[in-house]
């Protein structure tokens, strides 16, 4: 009896056994892989354009979003061309966020298609166009670098929550938190560029760089701004625009002009070396990060440290 005993022991501590592991661990599928947690652990999978959107993203989002930027360091999203990889991820994302007014460019179309099947939001949508600037040219497109204005910028936050609530309603509270801390701290930064933009004299207070993506930064922040190109890279610099910032460099011995990360050096060069034969001393400042933010794991990987980086490096170069 002592045997059969242990034997049913053994049997029914074997069955318990099999039935916690199975009460443990996640079902399985039919093709034999590990089930992920339940739908409500997810995180939402978002899928941004450029590194500017991919962050207000993960700031919005917080824990409850997994953000990949199709662009990163140094890309020009004017000229970017989506690969097959890019599609693949885009296809894969529970959400598409883009900036929108025609700054993804070669990439609009896939864009456009892409929101016929899925979610696929434009942030700046729903900006007022009373606030936005044009390009005195033919086409008459928005310009859309609104990113170097703080307070603009910080009116997209609307539309990101509104969009990561909607692909996930049951996060909707921790989007809504994380959205009013953010604009606190954007606030919080753009008193910071008021600050310390006052300390650079008046008559310093121009910026030139290689094309114009900074024009709403100086409307909102009193400098002037002169692109060698125009807002879209794919414009060319012509012979006369080189010669008129020449003479305005010497006329006005402003020390500096500034190349980007995203954009080619070429243009700006020939600036200075045409300055610096009529006796101007002007050197090429730090480069800007204009299109792109800075590389992964620095500060000017974030929003905020872009800016950051910016203001201080504009305000080296010019005093």
């Amino acid at each position: 009896m002592k045997i059969r005993s242990a034997s049913v022991w053994a049997w029914l501590t074997g069955l318990l056994l099999a039935s916690g592991m199975m009460v443990g661990c996640p079902a399985s599928s039919k093709s034999g892989s590990v089930a992920g947690p339940p739908p409500s652990e997810e995180k939402l999978r978002v899928v941004a354009t450029t590194m500017m959107v991919a962050d207000l993203a993960r700031e919005v989002g917080g824990q409850r979003v997994e953000v990949i930027a199709l662009m990163g360091p140094g890309v020009d999203p004017h000229l970017y061309k989506a690969s097959p990889g890019d599609i693949q991820l885009l296809e894969d994302a529970d959400l598409v966020l883009y900036h929108g007014l025609h700054l993804e460019g070669k990439l609009a179309d896939v864009l456009e298609k892409l929101g016929n099947r899925k979610p696929a939001v434009a942030i700046t949508a729903g900006l007022d166009p009373a606030k936005l600037l044009s390009e005195p040219s033919a086409n008459s497109y928005p310009d859309p670098h609104i990113w170097f204005d703080v307070t603009l910028w910080s009116q997209c936050i609307s539309a990101v929550e509104k969009a990561l609530s909607s692909a996930s309603p049951d996060d909707q509270a921790e989007f809504h938190a994380q959205s009013e801390q953010v604009r606190k701290s954007m606030a919080e930064l753009d008193q910071w560029v008021r600050k310390e933009l006052a300390t650079l004299p008046a008559d310093r207070r121009l910026l030139i760089t290689a094309h114009d993506a900074f024009r709403y930064f100086g409307r909102a922040y009193g400098i002037e701004v002169m692109g060698v190109q125009g807002i879209s890279t794919e414009s060319e610099a012509g012979l006369q625009e080189v010669n008129r910032i020449v003479d305005v460099l010497v006329r006005r011995k402003i020390p500096a002009i500034f190349v980007e990360t995203s954009v080619s050096q070429k243009n700006v060069r020939a600036i200075v070396e045409g300055a610096q034969a009529r006796g101007a001393r002007v050197t090429i400042g730090p480069a800007l990060l204009s299109d792109s933010m800075g590389d992964k794991g620095t500060p000017e990987a974030t929003y905020e440290g872009m800016i950051r980086y910016n203001v201080s490096s504009i305000i080296q170069a010019l005093k």
